[in-house]
């Protein structure tokens, strides 16, 4: 099975519509917010191009497009976090997705050991504040895993 994506036509048929048509940026990538399937929470921020689009309908196994490494990646494919996909969904006018995911392994996401990319938050009304760790705890040592 190929995917393949049309143009999205006008305003109201990506808004309205049933046929899935992602609005690429200039760089042909849609933003990816990755939440856990079970809790919601959020677990992390990714692009997809065409093909990691693709291959995520496909597989429902997550895969993005690394900016900074310019290469396809299927999430876990180094970690064994592997992200299963149980629901995807498309904002209003079909410039971002939501991947409701189940994550193999540990649970976590984040390359840095954590279950989520937003371990850190920013203290409000205080610019210029240090950041405050929120969840800190590591789910496990990215050493271990990450050899390269």
């Amino acid at each position: 099975m190929t995917v393949t994506f049309p143009a999205p036509t006008s305003p109201h048929d990506a808004e309205e519509g049933l046929t899935l048509a992602p609005r690429f940026d200039g760089d042909g990538l849609v933003t990816a917010v990755v939440t856990d399937a079970d809790s919601g929470a959020v677990l992390m921020l990714a692009h997809m191009n065409a093909e990691a689009l693709a291959r995520t309908i496909e597989t429902a196994q997550a895969h993005y497009y690394s900016r900074s490494r310019r290469k396809l990646w299927k999430k876990g494919e180094e970690s064994g976090h592997v992200q299963t996909v149980t629901e995807m969904r498309v904002d209003c006018d079909q410039d971002a997705i939501l991947l409701k995911v189940r994550v193999a392994g540990t649970g976590a996401s984040c390359h840095t050991g954590r279950v989520s990319c937003f371990y850190r938050a920013v203290p409000l009304g205080k610019p210029g504040a240090e950041l405050e760790f929120i969840e800190a705890d590591r789910a496990f040592d990215p050493s271990d895993i990450y050899k390269k």
